[in-house]
């Protein structure tokens, strides 16, 4: 019968594949000239992993199906030890929040150009569906200032387009779709996506958002009308300075308003540091600021408009319908999708990077870890519900989120109360809210957003952290300024990008060489009792005061000591010929290319080629080695080394592709050619994954190479790293001792109890007898060691570290000089 087996290579053969197209596990290879290797060391032949291996590590188990599931509801974790404590807890910090997203979600959803109640029903929709799936205690969800002035920009665009459809429907649609995608992204985990965007494009978007945002509602502030303030930020900015002369009374509740709200956060501030004891309430009452000043002022608004109802002397919301008048299916369908499909990514953009962020951070302050992938399944299930009440796109608040963690929340439960919070404003407090100042309102926006601003001295850790990032930040906030938000936000992201992409691609890999060290504590050898000089710290002479070699060690520095290490320090170059090359980026193909350059080029500068007489004839020579001018000597390089030797260090490598593996095959081809009749010997050191030594394997390299007419290694030396196993210092040692002393004490309290019944002066179970014996009775374990090689045998160019490579390569090349010397066989051949 023919097995499946049979079959594949039936069809490998047909199709010309070869499937064994290289012997390294042949005996030879293996063992070479190392006795050790051949009579001591057990063999371990390292096996290549195989494509079903990865297959079934991807493909989930029953358990990891039933953890899956699980996580998808992190409260069950928790709630079932839910207590008193956390109650009260959770109680402060909800009604805190509840007191500040009241105001603050009704003035958003002007920032959407919606009616008011929608940034409340969408408040109370995020708080309550959000900490079913939360992995985050801190974090509130709800309508938020950049994602408003997205949806904003939408609704109005829609008014031209598409008059007929209004504008919370689109907001619903929006809301809904953009929940859909987020959701699944989610549930397949891929919660990594988010940290694509880094720190600076999100801070260049946070600060950029937010000077739009103010500057768009300094109009409403001060009662300034005749213009758009949907306009590019710099426009609306000159347009409010010529706007100027028409302020009128809206500035006197919008000006004084945000003055107080200043105030007051100041007040409570320096308060706090004069009373320390006292700084918790202070906090409450800073916290309750925004609550305050709206109350304060819709009191005035009803003092002057109680009778100008119809037309009051300033600008007020009116109207505020009781209950979730919005609430139904939404309406989604092609042409609504339409409206907004070019502004979906930005969407999903904002609600992502405001949310993911927020709530790392607060987990990283608070000392627990967040789930992006679940937080993603929150967020979007959210957004997929918010419309059922008439919400529009809610995300993470930072301001919100804030006050929740310095409130002392202790679970995100306490959404249900800040949920309660919102309940009871929708139903309770519609007639107190037609007199709330819409410059009022406008004065909680700015007074919100300003504090998203990255701050000077940030920015001025960003260029002391990395320099080229600060343009990219600059350019995001000069875009969203002059231009628009969403573009802003691609910009820095595309910045971003290609700014990685170029660090990628122009990776400096670094050529090291030896530095004999000792380590010095407190004045002192670590491993020895001699104390270094105390002239200038200077090390004693090993001759003199008889430090062994144990006491020091050889690391390897960069060769132009750009890795800071002091310049004093002469480096030595690890052996003639050998070079030792490290990876600093990874290694695939778009840094292949660049990082073998390096390599070759400083090779070819500082070695000589092995036979200079390579080249009879002029003529033999190729176009691009044409060699002197007539009349010119050939250069003499005879003081440099010839090349022997490659340690390339895979420290930084975690996985290869074919470019590169193509690209390192034919350097080596390259310089068998400059070494010829001789080979280079390729070393690698420190890789650390499977499917890396494959990859290498595959390409011939990781074992010596087998000359042709020879068919031997006879001058190979192999050296391996070895590890002992079991011996007086192991854990088996350990334990067998363990267990004799134990056998040894039952015994020893048998004969005892044997003793007193035979009248012996010794008591049974005396302790002072056993003691006695135990201590003469000599035992000793008989726990053997065993030495193992911690790598392949098959592999014996794959080298635990820099120093194992090393001596490898050193071994080989004196192993070859002494055959060359002797005039062996096989000299100049492949080794």
């Amino acid at each position: 019968m023919v097995t499946a087996t049979q079959v594949g290579h039936g069809l490998a053969k047909a199709l010309g594949i070869k499937l064994y197209y290289r012997n390294e596990l042949n005996e030879e290879l293996r063992r070479g000239e190392s006795t050790f290797s051949s009579t001591t060391a057990d063999t371990y032949v390292e096996e290549e992993p195989r494509n079903i291996e990865w297959i079934q590590e991807q493909l989930p188990t029953k358990r990891g199906l039933l953890t899956y599931a699980r996580s998808l509801f992190p409260f069950t974790h928790w709630i079932t030890r839910y207590n008193a404590q956390w109650l009260a807890g959770d109680l402060v910090a909800g009604i805190t929040v509840g007191a500040v997203v009241v105001p603050q979600g009704m003035a958003y959803a002007a920032l959407a150009q919606l009616p008011v109640q929608y940034g409340l029903y969408t408040s109370f929709m995020g708080v309550m569906v959000y900490w079913f799936f939360a992995t985050s205690k801190d974090i509130t969800i709800g309508p938020v200032a950049v994602m408003s002035v997205l949806v904003g920009e939408i609704v109005l665009k829609a008014k031209d387009t598409n008059p007929e459809i209004p504008g919370p429907v689109i907001a619903a649609a929006l809301a809904v779709i953009a929940g859909a995608i987020i959701t699944f992204l989610g549930l397949v985990r891929w919660g990594w996506i988010v940290d694509l965007i880094p720190l600076v494009s999100i801070a260049a978007f946070m600060t950029g958002s937010a000077i739009s945002i103010a500057a768009g509602q300094v109009p409403a502030l001060m009662g300034i009308t005749g213009f758009s303030t949907r306009e590019a930020t710099y426009k609306v900015i000159i347009n409010t300075l010529k706007g100027l002369p028409r302020t009128d009374l809206n500035a006197a509740m919008g000006l004084t308003a945000l003055a107080m709200l200043y105030l007051i956060r100041a007040s409570c501030s320096l308060a706090a540091k004069k009373w320390p004891k006292k700084a918790k309430t202070f906090f409450f009452i800073s916290t309750c600021r925004t609550a305050f000043v709206i109350l304060l002022y819709t009191m005035i608004s009803w003092l002057v408009n109680r009778h100008h109802r119809s037309k009051p002397l300033f600008k007020i919301l009116k109207t505020v319908p009781r209950g979730f008048t919005a609430a139904g299916v939404p309406r989604i369908n092609v042409g609504i999708i339409k409206i907004f499909v070019s502004d979906l990514p930005a969407t999903v953009i904002v609600l992502l990077i405001e949310h993911i962020a927020i709530s790392k951070s607060f987990g990283r302050i608070n000392n627990y870890i967040i789930n992006p992938s679940q937080e993603m399944v929150a967020i979007g299930i959210t957004n997929i519900f918010g419309p059922f009440l008439g919400g529009y796109p809610a995300t993470g608040s930072f301001s919100r989120t804030a006050i929740k963690s310095k409130a002392g929340v202790r679970t995100p439960f306490a959404g249900v109360i800040t949920g309660i919070v919102v309940l009871l404003a929708i139903y309770a407090l519609p007639a107190v809210f037609f007199y709330i100042p819409s410059a009022s309102l406008s004065a909680v926006i700015i007074h919100a957003v300003l504090d998203l601003i990255t701050p000077p001295n940030t920015v001025y850790q960003f260029w002391r952290v990395s320099p080229l990032e600060v343009p990219v930040f600059f350019a995001g906030v000069f875009v969203t300024i002059f231009d628009n938000i969403e573009d802003g936000i691609y910009t820095t992201i595309s910045m971003s990008a290609a700014l990685l992409i170029f660090r990628i691609l122009r990776a400096n890999g670094r050529f090291l060489g030896k530095v004999r060290i000792h380590s010095i504590l407190d004045d002192q050898y670590v491993g020895s009792s001699y104390r270094p000089s105390p002239d200038h710290g200077t090390f004693p002479s090993k001759s003199a005061h008889g430090i062994e070699d144990s006491v020091s060690r050889n690391i390897f520095l960069p060769l132009d000591h750009h890795d800071g290490s002091n310049p004093e320090i002469d480096i030595q170059t690890p052996f003639p010929g050998v070079f030792i090359y490290r990876f600093s980026e990874g290694f695939n193909y778009p840094n292949a290319n660049h990082y073998l350059d390096q390599l070759t080029d400083h090779i070819y500068a500082n070695t000589r080629r092995t036979n200079p007489d390579n080249y009879p004839r002029l003529g033999d020579r190729p176009w691009n080695d044409p060699g002197p001018r007539r009349g010119h000597k050939v250069p003499d390089h005879s003081d440099r080394p010839t090349l022997n030797a490659i340690i390339l260090d895979f420290s930084s490598v975690n996985n290869i592709d074919v470019t590169s593996v193509q690209q390192l095959i034919d350097v080596r081809n390259q310089l068998d050619k400059y070494t010829a009749p001789s080979t280079v010997d390729w070393h690698f050191a420190n890789i650390n994954n499977r499917w890396t030594k494959r990859a290498l394997v595959a390409a011939g390299f990781g074992y010596p190479t087998v000359s042709q007419t020879e068919g031997s290694v006879s001058r190979w030396k192999p050296i391996f790293s070895v590890s002992e196993i079991g011996g007086a210092e192991s854990a088996a040692a350990f334990a067998e001792q363990q267990n004799n002393e134990k056998e040894l004490l039952q015994e020893q309290r048998a004969r005892n109890r044997d003793r007193a019944r035979a009248g012996d002066a010794i008591i049974g179970d005396s302790e002072s007898g056993e003691s006695s014996d135990l201590k003469n009775s000599g035992v000793k374990t008989t726990t053997s060691s065993k030495t193992i090689t911690v790598n392949g045998l098959n592999r014996p160019l794959f080298h635990i570290d820099l120093t194992a490579a090393l001596q490898s390569a050193v071994a080989n090349i004196r192993a070859r000089d002494e055959l060359e010397a002797k005039g062996g066989q096989g000299i100049g051949e492949a080794p």
